[in-house]
């Protein structure tokens, strides 16, 4: 399509993006026309899906499992008190329904794993990694570097976070932490806490590198790990390389088909039955 396909309404509620030189009528019809999994609606997903439904990214697809809780609220901004027992994706796709009726949002409560991912990945152009836990990290990991589907992590603990953006041509996940540490040695939020405005900081961070691949512009977060201190108030980056021995993108991966993997928190390759 092209940018005179938008429609009076679209071009004034997109208009700060059309009179961009950097998005203009036809980037803007390229994020409609761009298909989104966001795999997660938790803290780092509610931001994520709330700014990729303001920038008009057409198609999203939520990946979700759990209810919403109301110890959830102090941080997962786009669920409310009346939204409690609401199964998150559900919950997620009535606030972009309210909030952008252009979007076309799939909500899926299931939990994301070897069965479902091709499925869910078909056409997709972008996915946007929120999960809370190792197995789903390294699936969606392995699963995007093999179709080559560029995607964006990011982990939040206490006061701090960390992001990267993984592209066919870029050092993944598995370069990083080949293996997930052992079970247990890393409290959850539910343990451990997690400062309420993190995750809204860094799933801006994950959305901006969305919205920029989808535009096919600026410089993504690729070969670069940014950790953000929220106490300090400080950003900083350390170099990420890839690993000619990574067993997923390396010279000689061990893993060509996720069926190669036991998605437990201990991911080890090679070990499924």
């Amino acid at each position: 399509m092209s940018g005179l396909d938008l429609d009076p309404v679209e071009l004034d509620r997109y208009s700060r993006h059309i009179i961009m030189d950097g998005v203009g009528p036809e980037g803007q019809q390229r994020l409609l026309d761009s298909d989104v999994l966001v795999v997660g609606a938790g803290g780092l997903g509610a931001p994520v899906i709330q700014y990729l439904a303001a920038a008009g990214v057409g198609t999203l697809r939520i990946v979700d499992d759990d209810a919403v809780e109301r110890s959830n609220l102090q941080r997962q901004i786009i669920h409310a008190d009346s939204d409690v027992g609401v199964p998150k994706a559900e919950s997620a796709k009535s606030y972009v329904e309210n909030l952008n009726p252009d979007i076309e949002v799939q909500a899926h409560e299931t939990r994301l794993d070897q069965s479902n991912v091709a499925e869910f990945l078909e056409g997709v152009d972008f996915v946007v990694d929120c999960s809370d836990n190792f197995a789903t990290r390294y699936l969606v990991n392995d699963a995007c570097v093999l179709r080559g589907i560029p995607f964006s992590h990011a982990a939040i603990y206490r006061f701090e976070g960390q992001a990267i953006t993984v592209t066919p041509d870029s050092a993944c996940y598995r370069c990083l932490f080949p293996e997930a540490p052992p079970e247990g040695t890393i409290p959850d939020c539910a343990t451990a806490g997690v400062l309420g405005v993190l995750p809204g900081t860094m799933g801006c961070v994950q959305a901006t590198e969305c919205v920029k691949s989808l535009l096919d512009r600026g410089d993504l977060l690729t070969g670069r790990l940014l950790f953000y201190d929220a106490d300090a108030m400080t950003f900083e980056e350390v170099p990420v390389q890839r690993n000619p021995a990574c067993p997923v993108c390396g010279e000689d991966p061990a893993i060509d088909s996720v069926e190669d993997v036991e998605y437990t928190e201990g991911c080890a390759v090679g070990s499924a039955d």
